[in-house]
């Protein structure tokens, strides 16, 4: 039997970092090392695909874009297009999940997507990045793993896009999905399946990589936070804002003020909450971002007034 043909994408982040010492697991430059360096740190890889590889950028995802998401989500569709079985796409681990989910709205294909990246340099004493690739690969080669949207692999997790957040600053286990749990497990070359995604994603979706993303801002509600700032959102030429709110995505009454200012001024504004987990209803006026994120809120959002989408509501309560 052939192996399938997976392409590795690369752009940058931690796990193609290299630090001075082999202690420095904080202290190193995001993405040093190229595709062809990385995959040659990972014995066994050409036995699970038959690898393309190739540099699509080397940036700390700290610095990622929404203009970086766009043109990454059109080289991945070109390459499924062009008979990829799959692609693998390393990533830094700051804004993975943002880059994720933007990936799991836009593309338009049934074969495999995963993202993985690494919260150790390539050059820390006990990296985590190589097997964190391998396991990817796996997973993107799993015939199960078609029609499943963009998932995310690590740390033997395998995660929904749409429910991936970075939980933690240091560890190698800092990613979970506080709402949904994990899709999978894969280890030592099996992957196991827990569950499917059940919101309509890729070929489900009205968006594409060349719909446009306006500017929307995220804001966080926190005692004795200043109006002001809020007002100011719509100086910046915004067309929307994520209020991620304390507890159920809740305004002080000042805050909720000018937030219902900025609406009436035509800005979108969804509410979010700042907790980590739990699901957000629409009120006062406002929709709700239901268990999103601020910052995948923020995503959806973009995607939604950039498709000239009336009911923002529904976008939300759909995707």
């Amino acid at each position: 039997m052939s192996l399938p043909r997976l392409c590795i994408v690369a752009t940058g982040g931690t796990i193609a970092g290299a630090g001075a010492r082999p202690q420095s697991t904080m202290a190193y430059a995001a993405g040093a090392l190229d595709v062809a360096e990385l995959c040659a740190r990972v014995p066994g890889l050409d036995e699970v695909a038959a690898i393309q590889a190739e540099q699509f950028a080397a940036i700390d995802s700290k610095n990622a874009t929404p203009a970086f998401w766009q043109s990454l989500a059109a080289r991945v569709q070109a390459l499924l297009d062009g008979g990829a079985d799959g692609v693998v796409v390393t990533h830094g681990t700051d804004t993975l999940e943002e880059t994720a989910y933007y990936l799991h709205l836009a593309l338009k294909t049934d074969r495999p997507v995963v993202l993985v990246g690494a919260m150790r340099p390539a050059t820390a004493l006990s990296p985590d990045g190589p097997l964190n690739l391998l396991d990817a690969v796996t997973v993107a080669a799993a015939p199960q793993a078609a029609g499943r949207g963009v998932l995310v692999a690590l740390n033997h997790q395998i995660l929904c896009a749409r429910d991936a957040a970075k939980t933690n600053a240091n560890r190698p286990d800092a990613f979970a999905a506080p709402n949904a749990g994990a899709l999978g497990w894969v280890q030592d070359g099996r992957v196991a399946w827990m569950g499917r995604p059940e919101r309509p994603h890729t070929r489900a979706t009205p968006f594409t990589a060349a719909t446009p993303l306006p500017q929307v801002e995220v804001l966080a509600g926190y005692a004795g936070g200043s109006a002001a700032l809020i007002r100011a959102v719509a100086a910046t030429g915004a067309r929307g804002l994520v209020w991620a709110g304390t507890g159920n995505g809740s305004a002080s009454a000042d805050a909720q003020e000018a937030l219902d200012e900025l609406r009436q001024g035509g800005v979108a504004v969804v509410r979010a909450t700042r907790t980590g987990s739990g699901c957000v209803a629409a009120s006062g006026g406002l929709p709700g971002a239901g268990t999103l994120s601020p910052w995948k809120a923020r995503v959806l959002l973009m995607l939604a007034l950039g498709a000239g989408t009336d009911d923002i509501q529904a976008a939300f309560d759909t995707y």
